[in-house]
């Protein structure tokens, strides 16, 4: 990929100022685990306009809500990075523990959550200082996932060793609960209310649909081999679920629980992520260094993007 250092596609996007390009339109940014790089994808074109090299494992990643700054997980620098996107460089870190993985910014822009595996811990970011202003054991091994609710007021971890779902309060600053899930949960959405969350099970291979306020499984349906992202798309009416060991996407119908279409991807797809307007779903395939762009008004795959190696996750900004 071309990295911007040099002259490349991503002037002719942006023939104005860099900072200009980077409120244009919604960006995807994707974490390259094996590259140490973020790719940069043009929704508008479905074009990569350059690689940014990101310290040596990225893996989660979110945006500040002015989106000014993109914050990635580092593992072997037990930290993360604190990118500047006018400029594309890395201008900081914040320290954390062993293994960092999912990171998720909660909707009023105050808070980032990290999960950090080795220490069973999640640590919460003031992002205003920088600095990690509380941090919460959870029961759950190796936590991998720590989500807002929409109303920023519960976290929920997934953890890789495990077969629920920590519950976080966090005006409390504590665990509070456990919903008991299939094996290995993995990706959580929520509907746009905030009352459901849906919870990928790697190793049962189903996805368990939680009621939130009453922490408790509603149902549960059977999904692809090795079910692992989800992806809310912005209406409620569709959450999405990446089939690692399939290598699809399934759509479920959020009104009836049932999955309405399956849909080829590349290998081992992650954790995905969807346009502000809900057309377009950016599927990273992790073993086939690729997103994959679908339709999500016709189900259909309608691009594949080249990207780095082996890309962990994608997100896209407001």
């Amino acid at each position: 990929m071309t990295p911007f250092t040099k002259t490349s596609a991503f002037a002719a996007v942006c023939s104005a100022a860099v900072i200009t390009c980077a409120h244009a339109e919604p960006f995807a940014y994707v974490a390259n685990e094996k590259s140490g790089s973020v790719t940069i994808i043009d929704t508008a074109t479905d074009a990569s306009i350059g690689d940014v090299p990101v310290g040596a494992k990225p893996r989660g990643l979110t945006v500040s809500k002015d989106g000014k700054t993109l914050f990635t997980s580092d593992q072997p620098a037990k930290a993360l990075q604190v990118l500047d996107l006018a400029t594309k460089k890395v201008t900081g870190k914040i320290a954390l523990g062993d293994s960092p993985e999912g990171v998720y910014r909660s909707r009023d822009g105050k808070w980032l959550t990290v999960a950090v595996e080795e220490d069973n811990s999640v640590h919460f970011i003031d992002i205003a200082t920088g600095k990690t202003e509380f941090e919460v054991k959870t029961e759950g091994k190796n936590p991998e996932h720590a989500v807002f609710s929409p109303d920023g007021a519960t976290v929920l971890v997934s953890a890789e060793e495990a077969d629920s779902v920590d519950v976080i309060d966090v005006a409390a600053r504590k665990q509070v609960a456990s919903i008991k899930t299939g094996k290995r949960p993995r990706g959580i959405a929520y509907t746009p209310d905030g009352k459901i969350a849906y919870v990928a099970c790697e190793e049962a291979n189903e996805v368990y649909v939680l009621d939130v306020a009453g922490r408790k499984v509603i149902t549960k349906l059977a999904a692809g081999v090795r079910a692992n992202g989800i992806t809310m798309n912005p209406n409620g009416k569709t959450v999405y679920v990446s089939n690692g060991g399939d290598g699809t996407v399934s759509a479920i119908d959020t009104a009836t629980n049932k999955i309405t279409k399956t849909v080829p991807v590349g290998k081992r797809p992650w954790n995905m992520a969807i346009t502000p307007d809900g057309k377009k779903l950016y599927v990273p395939n992790g073993r086939s260094g690729s997103v994959t762009v679908i339709d999500t008004e016709k189900l259909e795959a309608i691009k594949e993007i080249k990207v780095g190696e082996f890309p962990w996750g994608v997100y896209i900004s407001e």
